[in-house]
């Protein structure tokens, strides 16, 4: 470019920033001189990476541990990502089968990593270093994301949420504060012996029981499943994406947790302990909860068989249909 032509353009980006500028009042001459006093923009700091890789702090000095923590961070981020792309589907008012694929396969995406990435937890760690770190962290435990129960209020309506016992007998109309104590994940969070809450569920509900019983109230008529059924040109294409949402967030994602699992608690029942005191050999399996986001998109033989075919193949090494 020569230079009065680049001359001339650094000119009209001026008047269209002048013009910017302008219409909200602002003075440009004040932020030009802002910028010759700013410094550039790094890498590191645009990421904060210095403050990224100081929040690993572990708490014992195993040193697989860390890697128990990074996992676990990395998962966050993925629900977080996964939680824009369902709020912009919640936020449209009239949402089209293009913009709503959109969206969904971006939420598949994120959460192909996170079920493939689980590796990182069952293959990555020494088993007995886990089963000694992971007993000073009690009575903590990743039942409490509570990212990723937004994840499952902002997909689906909360009568596909409840236990499968309460399913049908807890009432549609009923208030929040009943349909929040019946939610299938509660129960995973009763100690064996007594039937009384887990400090576990008692500190996540402190934390985050006002927030989930808002966003239950505030997304009953915009969840994903109400948005499909608004979405007047919805497609066969739309509905194996929901399908597809459907199985990543209820059976492979919970089974990736349940192969980690078994892997690493199965031989001993006391080592239940090691999950925040939570019965994760019933509140894991897909085939004991039967959560289904959008059972109106299945068959009865596939909704009787949900989960199966992976529990056959993946945990017994036997081939299996879905």
């Amino acid at each position: 470019m020569n230079p009065a032509s680049s001359q001339k353009d650094i000119l009209e980006k001026i008047e269209l920033l002048q013009e910017k500028f302008k219409a909200s009042g602002q003075d440009l001459s004040s932020y030009l001189e802002g910028l010759l006093y700013s410094d550039y923009l790094t890498y590191w700091d645009y990421i904060n990476l210095d403050v990224l890789l100081s929040l690993q702090q572990p708490k014992t000095s195993f040193k697989d541990e860390k890697i128990f923590i990074i996992y676990h961070q990395i998962t966050e981020l993925y629900f977080k990502l996964i939680i824009w792309e369902l709020e912009q589907i919640a936020e449209q008012e009239e949402i089209s089968a293009a913009f709503f694929k959109q969206r969904l396969e971006r939420v598949i995406m994120y959460f192909d990593h996170l079920i493939s990435s689980f590796a990182v937890m069952w293959k990555g760690m020494e088993k007995e270093q886990f089963l000694k770190f992971r007993m000073s962290l009690l009575p903590s435990s990743g039942f409490q994301s509570g990212q990723y129960r937004i994840i499952e209020i902002l997909s689906a309506d909360t009568k596909n949420l409840l236990h499968i016992d309460k399913r049908g007998v807890v009432a549609e109309e009923a208030n929040i504060q009943e349909l929040f104590y019946n939610l299938y994940w509660q129960q995973g969070a009763i100690e064996l012996a007594t039937g009384e809450k887990t400090l576990t569920l008692k500190t996540f509900e402190a934390k985050y029981g006002k927030e989930l019983k808002d966003l239950i109230e505030n997304y009953k008529s915009k969840n994903i499943w109400a948005k499909y059924l608004s979405c007047k040109d919805k497609d066969e294409e739309l509905k194996n994406l929901m399908q597809t949402l459907d199985l990543k967030a209820n059976v492979f994602w919970p089974l990736a947790h349940y192969k980690s699992a078994v892997r690493y608690l199965q031989r001993d029942p006391v080592d239940i302990a090691a999950t925040g005191g939570t019965n994760w050999q019933k509140y894991l399996p897909p085939r004991f909860q039967k959560v289904i986001f959008y059972p109106e998109l299945w068959t009865d033989q596939e909704k009787e068989e949900w989960g199966k075919g992976w529990v056959v193949k993946e945990i017994f090494g036997e081939e299996g249909g879905d």
